[in-house]
């Protein structure tokens, strides 16, 4: 068969990104950044009370810091994840290095509130550019089957920021001062800084994601537009923000700010004993992340389950002691609770399992964006309502970690309703892949022999 007449070959499937040694060497990289940004975003948590102290301001105005932070960083997640899409993770990530770093040193030298609240946005603006990053990278980086685990390990990585901020800047706050203990720490921007400039790429060789259409290409808006209207349209990236919505913020809300204050004035509980609780959180949330990673890797099935069952073990929790007769919940109880919030990030994590499967490769940054503002959302909602009732109340820690059960319940009714439809979907995607591969492999074995036999006579 002459080559003018010759059937063109099928596009072969993309392939699976290699992975390997150079694949987690990179993907540490990005980790490394997120690290650091997650130490500099629960700084806060523990030096509440002594913000407090230096900015002479109440509950109402010190949950503003946390609260501005996280509307910050929930209204640049579809930005940063269409910048991603765009632009790529290096350029996102060292961008988001820079803002972050700046605003730990603008936090550490502002001498009034106003400015204090200012770098404290700066650096939810930088803090918010990590996380979608760090998860494109194990797509691009690692086989598909590994993103469940990947992703569960790089909330691991951040959890263990949070540890850094527990038990090393809590005592370096309690013995330097406020200026030497954040200014030291913005150290690690810099740090981080530079393997991320020198070392990092955003994909394998020969993994070059496809060019985009020309329609995509024709201008900004159409380009922005499209990215979020095609994921939104998706059931799966709704269920995976909703799930996120649902599970996290718990956790966040009490590590970020109001679980220092809430065992040292409402239990009764010295600093140190406190700290070690918060420090029992995080200890639980990684240990956890490995375990969740695992069993959503290998059943798919046991997303809603984990997910639902977190929720519920959550609030059962809550209940429990905030209904506590006495004045202070007793040691046991408090520590059950401790280790159950270690559960909320790595359920909250299944929401991007939903997301991840609903979207092609070009849609992931934005899948990942909408996805993302769902617990920060929550957080940012419970941290201001939650301040407002302690100020309502004269500091009842009861009626005002009440309003945690409110957005569980309105969580649980959208995962409930949108679950069908997303499973569904996602079924018929797989299905459809699956057909779509015979097809092309049975199509290259049809045209393999006449292409490279010579013609018989």
């Amino acid at each position: 068969m002459s080559s003018a007449t010759a059937p063109a070959a099928p596009a072969s499937l993309p392939k699976d990104p290699p992975g390997g040694r150079k694949a987690v060497l990179v993907w540490s990289i990005g980790v490394a950044v997120y690290f650091v940004a997650v130490i500099f975003r629960t700084s806060l948590g523990v030096a509440g009370l002594e913000a407090a102290d230096r900015f002479h301001v109440n509950a109402s105005a010190l949950s503003t810091f946390s609260l501005l932070q996280l509307l910050v960083y929930a209204g640049m997640q579809i930005p940063v994840g269409l910048m991603v899409d765009r632009l790529g993770t290096k350029k996102v990530l060292t961008l988001g290095a820079v803002l972050f770093t700046a605003g730990q040193i603008g936090f550490a030298l502002s001498p009034s509130y106003g400015m204090a609240l200012a770098a404290r946005a700066l650096l939810g603006c930088g803090d918010a550019m990590t996380f979608i990053s760090v998860l494109r990278l194990g797509t691009r980086w690692f086989p598909a089957r590994r993103a469940p685990l990947m992703a569960q390990l790089a909330g691991l990585v951040g959890m263990a920021g949070n540890l850094v901020s527990t038990l090393v800047l809590a005592p370096v706050l309690h013995g330097i001062g406020w200026v030497p203990a954040f200014a030291g720490s913005a150290v690690a921007g810099l740090v981080v800084l530079v393997p991320l400039v020198l070392f990092l790429r955003d994909h394998p060789e020969g993994h070059e994601p496809p060019p985009r259409e020309p329609a995509a290409t024709a201008g900004a808006g159409g380009f922005v537009r499209r990215q979020i209207s095609d994921s939104w349209k998706e059931p799966g990236t709704k269920l995976g923000l909703w799930v996120h919505f649902t599970t996290q913020f718990p956790a966040m809300v009490f590590l970020l700010l109001w679980g220092m204050p809430f065992l040292v004035e409402a239990q009764g509980l010295s600093r140190t004993t406190a700290g070690g609780l918060l420090t029992l959180i995080v200890a639980s949330n990684m240990a956890l992340g490995l375990v969740y990673g695992q069993i959503v890797g290998r059943r798919q099935s046991s997303r809603i389950p984990l997910a639902l069952g977190t929720v519920a073990v959550t609030a059962l929790m809550w209940g429990s002691v905030l209904a506590y007769p006495g004045d202070h919940a007793p040691m046991w109880l408090l520590v059950c609770l401790c280790l159950v919030l270690g559960m909320c990030g790595p359920a909250s994590m299944i929401g991007f399992d939903f997301a991840r499967p609903a979207n092609p490769a070009e849609r992931q940054g934005t899948a990942s964006g909408i996805t993302n503002m769902g617990g920060f959302i929550a957080s940012m909602t419970t941290l201001l309502v939650v301040g407002l009732l302690l100020d309502a109340t004269g500091d009842d820690y009861r009626i005002a970690f009440s309003s945690v059960f409110v957005l569980e319940l309105l969580g649980i009714s959208q995962i409930l309703r949108l679950r069908g439809r997303a499973l569904s979907r996602e079924r018929d995607r797989a299905t459809t892949a699956v057909a779509g591969a015979v097809v092309t492999a049975g199509a290259a074995a049809d045209i393999a022999p006449s292409e490279v036999s010579p013609a018989r006579p």
